[in-house]
């Protein structure tokens, strides 16, 4: 009855957003797909999506959380209103918010940047 929900956007459904989206899209998804799970750039991008989906308010009975994470994820990415530039922008946000909790709460076994990376 119940799909295999996620508490969270999970990070195995990154690879379906690839196509969703134009050139600026694809280039951040694959940029994060090629990197650990527990990387930076890589919980930043959950974060948004996180943000995006709004799942913090996501209920297992709901109709959202039934057909799935991907299913919910893929729409969102259709129905936003916003150039890829603005998703980026939400990106570059979450970004600097894990680095400051990183910052502030110790690594917590986050994969940091070599280098301090620059906003996409």
């Amino acid at each position: 009855m119940y799909t295999n929900n996620e508490l969270l956007f999970p990070h195995h459904v990154i690879p379906a957003l690839r196509k969703l989206r134009g050139t600026q899209w694809r280039g951040l998804v694959e940029r994060v797909m090629a990197l650990p799970e527990t990387h930076e750039e890589t919980l930043a991008f959950m974060l948004m999506m996180i943000r995006l989906n709004g799942c913090m308010a996501c209920e297992t009975d709901s109709y959202r959380a039934m057909k799935g994470c991907a299913a919910c994820a893929i729409q969102t990415l259709r129905r936003h209103k916003g150039e890829d530039d603005e998703l980026i922008e939400l990106y570059d946000q979450a970004l600097e918010d894990v680095r400051a909790f990183a910052n502030q709460h110790g690594s917590l076994g986050i994969v940091r940047s070599t280098k301090n990376a620059e906003p996409l």
